[in-house]
């Protein structure tokens, strides 16, 4: 699926193109997808239902209240900075003023549904309140991200080739400044 994502991409791609990548006639395509289009945003909701399942939520990284803050936000690193990732991302982009709904769609769910679970665990565990906790997951979402993702999404830094496994967050991903953002920006757990 990940192939055909890339192949939609190409604006000469064909559906007889986008069939052989997939194995399949481009009459089976068409019984399923009306066009191109329509094929791209079934494989954005299908990318968001692969991602959210494997970002998980906060509270499965660690017993420690700070440590799975710390490792979740670098989860979520770990996994934009793998290649398909910021190739999806790039494609997003791109594709933003033809298919605003399915770059909507690839946002909510890549960094708007990352960052409310996030939110949402910090009201938890740390008693703020929904403004608060709002702030403070966007704050160290913008820490995390910046400057990494950015250097990423522009071609000047490192991508991560193997998909990213949760047991070498701290291989892929330097922690030290995540945790001091965590620090800085957290009161102590209740």
């Amino acid at each position: 699926m990940l192939s055909i994502r890339w192949s939609i991409a190409k604006n000469a791609a064909s559906m007889d193109a986008l069939a052989a990548r997939a194995s399949t006639s481009k009459r089976t395509l068409y019984a399923h997808f009306e066009s191109k289009d329509k094929l791209f945003l079934a494989v954005v909701d299908l990318v968001r239902d692969l991602y959210l399942d494997r970002l998980r939520t906060p509270g499965e990284y660690a017993d420690d209240d700070t440590e799975e803050v710390v490792l979740y936000c670098g989860r979520f690193l770990q996994m934009l900075l793998w290649e398909p990732t910021v190739r999806m991302c790039r494609l997003g982009i791109a594709e933003a003023e033809r298919l605003p709904e399915a770059s909507a769609r690839y946002y909510e769910a890549i960094f708007d549904s990352a960052h409310q679970r996030l939110a949402d665990h910090l009201g938890l565990r740390y008693g703020l309140p929904p403004a608060d906790s709002t702030r403070v997951a966007h704050d160290l979402i913008g820490r995390t991200l910046h400057p990494r993702f950015t250097r990423a999404l522009f071609g000047t830094g490192q991508l991560l080739t193997e998909r990213p496994e949760r047991e070498s967050i701290a291989t892929d991903v330097d922690l030290a400044p995540i945790r001091a953002a965590v620090a800085a920006a957290l009161p102590p757990a209740r």
